[in-house]
């Protein structure tokens, strides 16, 4: 019996600016006069980079790059204009699916997708409202979470791109962020299934939150047995991963998993068409660093001293989808 492969996957780029300053955003530091010093030679370097790591991830298995991939923390459509026309990416053709975000950093959710293996019928920004606690009149504003629903191999596939906000002002602060928008997802997802009960759903994305937060086990109710997985309810292949120690993303010398790919139960078992097949993180040699403050963790562009020519701070994950003939 012959089969097909095709990998979903998501990659937090590490602030993947141009050099120009935009007045409306604080990309100040990411400009050539500004803290990072962040001049053309490097965006193009940064740009060779990424592209580079977009080819390769699960090439062994599929001889191409993702059939889709999300990103987070680009600045605009131009970088990833830049991005998919390097000579890296151009013999993928992908194509772009990019919103501009309020976040106040300037920073989106975008969709790379191959043309010749998937069709975009429709997408869209999903607003995220969120106040702050302090002052319920004050937004606090942060990145859309995106929808594309498409096709895949002819069959249809809905994908939701996220980038949760952060811990920066520590993790109890900034809790109630992060569930807000595991409500959002939830409610994404809901309004699929309404219009779909046996939708299949890729909720993808640097979600700063680890498997066994309550955004993903209590609000968004995951499950990481696929032999107990119920109708309608997320599997995470990443909650074992963490479990085991892994990571993506490394914070005071300590493994995190908060890039994750959740799929929906119609995915796994015996079901029809595309089926879930495995999940990695993508941590190839050279994505980790071998000295310095990070040594050991993913190999970033910029350190406490300055500009590394790395990659980023965050290895990529994905996922294997396969579909028999």
């Amino acid at each position: 019996m012959s089969y097909n492969l095709y990998n979903i996957a998501f990659y937090n780029v590490e602030n993947l600016f141009d050099t120009i300053n935009d007045p409306h955003t604080w990309d100040d530091d990411r400009t050539p006069e500004g803290k990072d010093l962040w001049t053309m030679e490097k965006y193009e370097d940064k740009i060779k980079n990424i592209s580079r790591v977009i080819s390769e991830i699960g090439h062994e298995s599929t001889k191409t790059a993702p059939a889709v991939i999300g990103l987070c923390e680009i600045e605009n459509l131009t970088v990833l204009e830049d991005l998919v026309n390097h000579p890296n990416l151009s013999p993928f053709n992908y194509k772009i699916v990019h919103y501009d975000s309020p976040d106040k950093r300037g920073i989106d959710v975008a969709l790379l997708y191959q043309e010749s293996l998937f069709t975009v019928h429709h997408s869209e920004p999903k607003s995220l409202i969120i106040n702050y606690l302090d002052d319920e009149n004050r937004r606090f504003y942060t990145r859309d979470q995106l929808l594309v629903s498409g096709s895949l191999n002819g069959e249809n596939v809905n994908l939701i791109i996220n980038h949760w906000p952060s811990r920066g002002e520590g993790i109890e602060e900034t809790n109630y962020r992060r569930e807000k928008a595991a409500m959002l997802n939830k409610e994404i997802i809901e309004e699929l299934y309404h219009k779909d009960p046996k939708a299949k759903i890729i909720s993808m994305g640097d979600f700063n939150d680890g498997p066994n937060s309550k955004s993903f086990k209590e609000i968004l109710q995951t499950n990481s047995n696929i032999a107990l997985i119920d109708e309608q309810q997320l599997h995470n292949p990443m909650e074992i991963m963490s479990q085991k120690g892994k990571g993506s993303v490394a914070h005071r010398d300590e493994w995190h998993l908060f890039d994750q790919i959740l799929i929906s139960d119609s995915f796994v078992g015996n079901v029809e068409g595309l089926q879930f097949y495995d999940a990695k993180i993508f941590s190839m040699p050279y994505l980790i660093s071998l000295s310095g403050q990070y040594q050991g963790f993913p190999f970033r562009s910029y350190d406490f001293d300055g500009y590394t020519g790395g990659f980023s701070d965050h290895f990529p994950v994905y996922i294997s989808l396969i579909k028999h003939d």
